[in-house]
């Protein structure tokens, strides 16, 4: 009898390298132009969008046309304002007297967009509504993610160039001056203050000057 014993049989993968779980692909960012029907800008009466999205959304419902309509939407945006000398964030329409509609476009769903109270008609080329294309889509709505960063609050001077402004802190408080430039992405203004007679160049933050 020999001594020799066989050898085992190394030719199978053990338990923990068959439960070695796939690298983890992070999925991409839901896009809205992905999402069922297309995308189209109508128009309605300025100050009224929120009065014609309320109205859309009950017409669907009661002419049961979930199916064909769905999605109502007033784009908005964040503007950083100073009242008061005080930095403040405010949410704007970004496109006063438009909504966007994601729908089915048949007879059925122009009928009800159409004939809603404050609306004036779709966008688009002659009689025919032209939908948005994805990078349109994309750039007003954004693409869809819990982790993808927040984009920043856009800066709306509350004055324009050629403007009297007052300077309230600083070594020029209480100074008068002309706005000769804005820098929004640095928040800076360049004001022309008054010195001894002569009209001086200064820079200065947002929160330093005030409305005249």
């Amino acid at each position: 009898m020999s001594d020799v014993t066989e050898a085992p049989d190394l030719t199978e993968e053990s338990d923990e390298a068959t439960d070695t779980p796939a690298p983890y692909v992070e999925p991409a960012p839901e896009s809205p132009y992905d999402l069922p029907g297309s995308w189209y800008v109508v128009h309605s009466y300025s100050g009224y969008e929120n009065k014609v999205k309320v109205n859309l959304e009950t017409r669907v419902k009661s002419m049961h046309l979930e199916d064909k309509i769905f999605d109502v939407v007033i784009p908005m945006e964040d503007v950083v304002e100073f009242k008061g000398g005080k930095k403040v964030t405010v949410q704007r329409k970004k496109f006063p007297g438009y909504i966007l509609c994601r729908l089915y476009l048949d007879d059925d769903a122009w009928y009800a967009v159409r004939n809603t109270p404050g609306v004036t008609g779709f966008v688009g080329s002659g009689t025919k509504p032209t939908p948005l294309s994805r990078r349109e889509v994309e750039r007003i709505l954004g693409v869809r993610k819990d982790e993808i960063e927040k984009e920043k609050p856009r800066f709306k001077p509350a004055w324009e160039v050629g403007e009297t402004v007052r300077v309230v802190t600083g070594p020029f408080a209480d100074f008068n001056g002309i706005v000769e430039d804005i820098n929004v992405d640095q928040s800076k203004v360049r004001v022309l203050v008054d010195i001894f007679g002569r009209e001086t160049p200064v820079e200065l933050s947002f929160d330093q000057i005030l409305k005249f």
